[in-house]
């Protein structure tokens, strides 16, 4: 059965809406792993995990044909917990609605932040499982050693209540976006940013900058750089990524800079991956001293287009934060985390 026909039988609620595509796709991810984490000299904790290499998911998208090259456009994603089954499911992954032509593309709802792209598009992991590079932006709440956290910044990975604008595809390599979320009264959701881009040959670079609103005058602002080279015998990654708030632990005035770097490879073996990268983070200002750096190490293989075999590991050593290789896990203060997964990946 066509993923067209499967997706109106399931999206029956929108057989009204559906029936006016051009094609209405159903797709997803299953992600799911055997997962060992451990914290300095506590004991390890062994569970079900997801996400090792890929964000568990359930969408829906849809294009319509309007004619003169304009076409509309929508796109509902929702995440999974496929280890319990327990998650009620919403669409926060992505909820937008699009109008697309020669000019670009026009996207409306709750999307990826463009300072996001360049932090998982260079990250030999795609900021998933123990190896992502985002393990070092976002530290326990209750320590809030991180600016990312401290600050109340709700938009490192997505905004809700945007309105993007994209450039068209097919101008020399250029690409680009910018975005702007309204706040509605919630502190630190509106967001400001865009991001410019040039990937031609075997050269992939782009330049990224937002603002969030975490305060009455007092905003995080954030910049960062990515790049790709690919050799053939590899591909090699990296970013840098530098944010500043003064608005930080609930206290106005507390300026807080973190810089964070990372250096990363992707090298094929046959119909696997080998994955590298090494993180590192640093605070200043009032943050200074913090320090953590992380090493990861991964390998893929690939029993076909759509289903994956992994392997995965990684350790975090914390001076002055408490950083963790898994969001659900929280490291002691000032310990060593570490964590590896094997698991099994499909896509539909």
């Amino acid at each position: 059965m066509k993923k067209s026909l499967l997706a109106l039988a399931v999206l029956g609620v929108f057989a009204g809406a559906a029936s006016a595509q051009s094609s209405v796709t159903l797709f997803g991810i299953v992600d799911v792993n055997a997962r060992y984490v451990k914290h300095g000299n506590t004991d390890a904790v062994k569970q079900l995990g997801t996400d090792g290499i890929n964000s568990s998911r359930l969408g829906f998208r849809g294009v319509e044909d309007l004619g003169g090259g304009l076409k509309a456009g929508f796109w509902i994603e929702g995440a999974m917990s496929p280890d319990t089954g327990a998650a009620a499911q919403t669409w926060q992954r992505r909820s937008t609605v699009s109008l697309m032509g020669g000019f670009g593309e026009v996207r409306l709802g709750r999307d990826y932040t463009p300072t996001f792209w360049n932090l998982t598009v260079f990250d030999p992991f795609g900021t998933n499982g123990v190896g992502s590079s985002l393990n070092l932006f976002v530290a326990p709440a209750a320590l809030a050693t991180s600016v990312f956290t401290g600050s109340g910044a709700a938009t490192l990975v997505r905004a809700s209540n945007t309105i993007g604008y994209f450039l068209p595809s097919g101008i020399g390599g250029l690409y680009g976006q910018v975005q702007v979320a309204a706040g509605e009264g919630v502190t630190g959701n509106k967001y400001m940013g865009g991001r410019i881009g040039y990937a031609a040959g075997p050269v992939d670079v782009a330049f990224a900058y937002g603002q969030t609103q975490v305060g009455s005058d007092d905003k995080l602002k954030t910049w960062n750089l990515g790049a790709s080279y690919n050799l053939g015998v590899a591909k090699l990654t990296g970013f840098y990524s530098n944010a500043n708030s003064d608005f930080f632990g609930g206290v106005d005035g507390v300026d807080v800079t973190q810089t964070n770097w990372m250096l990363g490879a992707v090298v094929p073996m046959g119909q696997g991956e080998i994955h590298a990268s090494y993180n590192k983070a640093s605070g200043k200002d009032d943050a200074d001293g913090l320090s953590a750096k992380q090493l990861a190490v991964g390998y893929v293989y690939n029993l076909s287009k759509r289903t994956a075999l992994y392997a995965q590991y990684s350790r975090i050593t914390n001076e002055l934060t408490a950083f963790s290789v898994t969001a659900g896990s929280v490291a002691a203060f000032d310990d060593k985390s570490s964590g590896a997964e094997f698991g099994i990946r499909h896509s539909f």
